[in-house]
């Protein structure tokens, strides 16, 4: 057992910590959260960019650009599980360490050897191991954060962090390079970004001081293939942690499909060109950051199921049809409807925030291997979104694609309805009630002491 009190010395000073904590930010991981800003911006700034830049610099093709995404994206997945399950053998912040260093590594060697030499193999290989990189990172300071904050504010520090960790990618990360790329090119904007990553990984590793990052969340007699075996395990013998998993895929894979084929339509399909196509990702994204903070404090007053079926898989089920239909439809004139959808799909996005408070709940007797299987669920949107893109933009269209990205949506809200907490389905067996019966009325535990 590991007690997540944190030193008096490591708190930053009187009214301001008092403050951070009323936000429901916890106050000693404060500089992670803005390392973790940096950091996704530098991963970020490729975001409205990359697939046309692999495709003309050694792809040669957007499907074979694809490709390349695939493979990152199935780094990615592995990437987000071993977060969550290394960081209880090792600690957050080893996790975030090793993470920080395979994205500096991979990325230099991506862009120094692989596009210089219009590379495509080296393409597949450096840009696909790089994708170990931002989980590990990223995630492994999600274990953190839920290692340290307190249940009853459990959704609002969540929401924190999907405001820093959306808020550079690719929020901001688009912002930027919608500034550098006529001044610095598309491969002067790349090498910016390794810089601008560092900056944040710096910050978060050399910033936080809160030891509880330091160490093993697991007991000192776990073993590390029975850690892992047991981050699997949990989806079987708790079915619900496995049904949550599947709606966090649901979550984000059309975020990361709409961004390989978005970028050749919007900008020249419909005619926007590439700088307003990247104010448009800003925008989503921006309205995205906000509304991460907003439904995490909302769904510790009605309830974190409730807050995911009706604001994420709902609103996202109608917010991507208008999110594609609406700007196709009416044409380069009416840009700013594009910004109204587009704002509009990054807010319901955002109603997924609570599922990184909701599954760790759903086991509290192996928070880490829910975490772990939440990071693969994560993990598994990069590579599923773009996996769609490649099976069904051919033969189906950007249209069929996007009613399918609908339909998934569709299927998240259907699942969301089974996610109840322990108590509640307890109950509900006690009264002779169905889950759906009892599922609005899952909420936020109380508040108890914070311990992993």
């Amino acid at each position: 057992m590991v007690s997540t009190t944190t030193p008096r010395s490591d708190r930053p000073g009187g009214s301001l910590a008092r403050l951070l904590d009323r936000w429901g930010l916890p106050a000693p991981l404060l500089l992670g959260y803005v390392g973790l800003l940096l950091f996704m911006i530098g991963d970020g700034v490729e975001s409205g960019f990359i697939a046309p830049f692999i495709a003309d610099n050694g792809a040669g093709t957007e499907v074979r650009a694809s490709y390349v995404i695939t493979v990152y994206g199935v780094a990615v997945m592995l990437a987000s599980w071993l977060s969550g399950a290394l960081s209880e053998l090792w600690g957050p912040r080893r996790v975030m360490l090793i993470g920080l260093v395979i994205w500096l590594v991979f990325d230099a060697l991506f862009l120094a050897v692989a596009v210089a030499g219009e590379n495509y193999t080296l393409m597949l290989v450096f840009y696909g191991i790089r994708g170990f990189g931002y989980p590990m990172f990223a995630f492994g300071f999600l274990v953190w954060i839920t290692a340290v904050a307190p249940v009853a504010r459990l959704g609002a520090a969540v929401g924190w962090f999907y405001f820093a960790f959306t808020g550079g990618l690719p929020t901001l990360g688009s912002l930027v390079a919608s500034f550098t790329n006529p001044v610095l090119g598309q491969y002067g904007t790349l090498w910016l970004s390794v810089g601008i990553l560092a900056l944040g990984g710096l910050v978060c590793l050399l910033g936080v001081r809160e030891r509880t990052g330091f160490q093993p969340l697991a007991p000192p007699d776990v073993k590390p293939v029975q850690s892992l075996m047991s981050s699997l395990s949990i989806a079987w013998k708790k079915p619900r942690v496995g049904v949550g998993m599947l709606v966090r895929v649901i979550n984000t894979a059309p975020e990361f499909g709409m961004l390989v084929f978005f970028p050749t339509i919007f900008s020249h399909q419909i005619g926007f060109g590439e700088s307003r196509w990247l104010l448009l990702v800003s925008v989503i994204y921006g309205t995205n950051i906000f509304f991460n903070l907003i439904f995490g404090v909302l769904s510790d007053r009605i309830g974190w199921q409730t807050t995911i079926f009706w604001f994420g898989a709902v609103g996202c089920a109608i917010s991507v049809l208008l999110l594609y239909f609406v700007p196709v439809h009416l044409g380069a004139d009416y840009y700013w409807v594009a910004l109204l959808v587009g704002a509009l799909y990054g807010a319901t996005l955002a109603g997924f925030v609570p599922i990184s408070a909701l599954l760790p709940s759903l086991a509290p007797d192996n928070k880490g291997g829910a975490m772990a299987l939440l990071n693969l669920g994560a993990g598994a949107a990069t590579f599923v979104g773009p996996a769609i893109v490649s099976l069904f933009l051919g033969p189906a269209g950007a249209a069929g694609v996007v009613i399918i990205f609908a339909a998934l949506y569709v299927a998240a809200a259907v699942m969301t309805r089974f996610l109840v907490l322990p108590e509640v389905a307890k109950r509900a067996a006690e009264h002779d009630e169905s889950l759906t019966e009892v599922a609005d009325t899952t909420a936020a535990p109380p508040e108890r002491p914070a311990t992993t």
